[in-house]
């Protein structure tokens, strides 16, 4: 049964508010259920510790946060893993190309031993778990490294040769993707069309283009094996780590939609191959964050880092309150305009619980906002709505302001904002441009589209979707008058 947490939902509630989310294996919404009645398991892709994570891979460590806070909510108990890369991604994220901490280290001036590796892994973890304490994002419970778990991996792909899934060659171990009928499950991959369009040169030895390097031979860097001294190809890491310490089966796999196609794809072959079961049961995979509609990536030079976010003013936290304005699956464009909006409206909402109702002991939860807030993130986690709603609550004046403080704080378990805490010093406040009208064409995109769709539907006069629309706006930092000559837009 469902263990109740303070303030949380109730079997019956959960069963009236059940949780859906969108499985990238299916392609449909489909109603989550555990395989044990109240503990799920989580998986969720890390990052390749050669070099600090970019604002664009924080969207979806936010959003594996995300799902481990949701399901608290929901009363279950949760295992989160997420592997720490320090070995095997080659630069070319295939199975040619150098590995990406051994050229990290060379363009240090440093000679790619498995010492330095292990120094440059323990710097950049560092600091990514200094990132994550930054944006609220809960520390996994187990984090663990392709480089301390080689002999399960070694364990996995002699298993893989033995059943006849694996191959040697001359530059190590492959699998044959011909031997496993389901390959490409996550987003239907076209092999015809990969093979006519393949991006790595053609290996003699490969038996099909869609062949993935289980591993790698390297005399000079690496691990000794039944294959020769090398190293574990970069996808059999995850399958390795995600069954030593979830099990053979795992309910939730969260990651980028980069690596749907290739990364998890090749996850799903590998273990499934092995064990004889499905791998996982619910696939989430979150949309880029683009800059001018390109995908940021370090490979095309438009990123930017966490430490970036300070030199404009911005707390951490108001980043993350701009991812929770977009949903999951949908992509959403970079602008510090936006930043600064979701700022503004992180430090007004901050403001009601630290000023208005700072002095306010809270008590019970309101169970009609609870509900609201429950059917918004069981929806398919639908962090707009649910920011929305937050912040109609924020203004709500008829309601008693010790059950409105509780009910905040109880939202903020999920949204993970920060609201209990007073803003940061370095937070800024943009105050002499609040009173300004906005042009509609220098507004963020998102709230730029809110403000047209909303405009459409007061033409038409659906009125109560336009009043939906304008606490949407307001969620993202934004305020709409509408006036005899049209509707004005100001920051919040």
């Amino acid at each position: 049964m469902f263990i109740p947490l303070l303030f949380g939902s109730t079997d019956d509630d959960a069963a009236q508010r059940p949780l859906n989310l969108t499985n990238t294996r299916s392609g449909e919404k489909e109603r989550f259920t555990p395989l044990k009645d109240d503990f799920v398991r989580l998986y969720s892709c890390g990052p390749t510790v050669y070099g600090p994570p970019h604002l664009g891979n924080y969207r979806s460590f936010v959003l594996s946060d995300l799902v481990r806070r949701v399901l608290r909510f929901n009363g279950y108990h949760v295992k989160q893993v997420m592997n720490l890369t320090d070995v095997g991604h080659l630069v070319s994220d295939g199975d040619v190309g150098e590995d990406k901490m051994a050229n990290a280290l060379r363009a240090r001036g440093l000679e790619p031993t498995l010492a330095n590796m292990r120094a440059l892994a323990d710097e950049h973890i560092a600091q990514f778990l200094a990132d994550l304490d930054a944006l609220n994002i809960k520390r996994p419970h187990a984090m663990p490294r392709p480089s301390d778990c080689i002999p399960q991996q070694i364990a996995l792909i002699e298993t893989l040769v033995e059943k006849g899934y694996a191959y040697p060659t001359s530059d190590g171990v492959y699998f044959d993707t011909a031997r496993f009928p389901d390959y490409g499950s996550l987003g239907n991959i076209d092999l015809s069309g990969l093979r006519e369009g393949a991006r790595v040169e053609e290996h003699p030895e490969k038996r099909s283009p869609s062949d993935f390097a289980l591993w790698k031979r390297e005399e000079s860097i690496g691990w000794e094996s039944p294959w020769g001294r090398g190293f574990p190809g970069w996808h059999i890491e995850c399958s390795a780590m995600a069954m030593e310490e979830l099990g053979r089966t795992i309910d939730i796999h969260t990651g980028g939609e980069d690596l749907a196609r290739t990364h998890h794809n090749n996850e799903i072959a590998q273990s499934e191959a092995a064990t004889g079961r499905p791998f996982v049961r619910y696939w989430l995979h979150n949309a880029f964050i683009t800059i001018e509609k390109t995908k940021i990536s370090k490979s095309l030079g438009n990123t930017f880092y966490l430490r970036h976010l300070a030199d404009r003013g911005l707390s951490p936290l108001s980043f993350r309150y701009w991812l929770l304005t977009g949903h999951y699956r949908s992509p959403m464009n970079f602008s510090w305009e936006a930043l600064t909006g979701a700022q503004t409206a992180l430090l007004r909402l901050t403001r009601v619980m630290v000023e208005e109702l700072g002095a306010v002991n809270p008590s019970t939860v309101d169970p009609v906002y609870e509900d609201r807030f429950l059917e918004a993130i069981n929806d398919d986690l639908d962090t707009p709505r649910a920011l929305a709603l937050t912040w109609e609550l924020a203004k709500d004046e008829e309601l008693d302001p010790a059950v409105k403080k509780a009910t905040l704080a109880r939202f903020d378990t999920v949204l993970a904002l920060g609201l209990r805490r007073a803003p940061e010093p370095g937070a800024k406040l943009a105050v002499d441009s609040l009173s300004q009208s906005i042009p509609l064409a220098e507004l963020p995109e998102e709230v730029r589209l809110l403000v047209i769709a909303r405009e459409e539907m007061r033409q038409h006069g659906n009125y109560s979707r336009a009043d939906e629309l304008r606490e949407e706006i307001r969620a993202q930092g934004f305020e709409v008058t509408d006036t005899d000559a049209g509707s004005e837009v100001r920051r919040a």
